[in-house]
């Protein structure tokens, strides 16, 4: 069985992200949040390290779905 912690972000974030979901393959925030960090950690691993190139991408892209402002 696997083990779980909790992130908590703004409510008002959680709502952005449900509207976001809708017409994806995600059913929950928790889903998407999952599969993001998922596959930052994957492409580090896979890299050693990110490039700021990369990094830049995976920023721009968390702040498209506003987890950063």
């Amino acid at each position: 069985m696997t083990d779980y912690t909790t992130v908590s972000i703004p409510k008002d974030l959680a709502e952005r992200v449900d509207e976001t979901l809708e017409g994806t393959s995600f059913s929950s925030t928790s889903d998407l949040v999952r599969f993001l960090l998922r596959s930052i950690v994957i492409q580090h691993q896979k890299q050693g390290s990110l490039s700021e190139a990369q990094f830049e991408e995976i920023t721009d892209q968390l702040r498209d779905l506003g987890y950063l402002e």
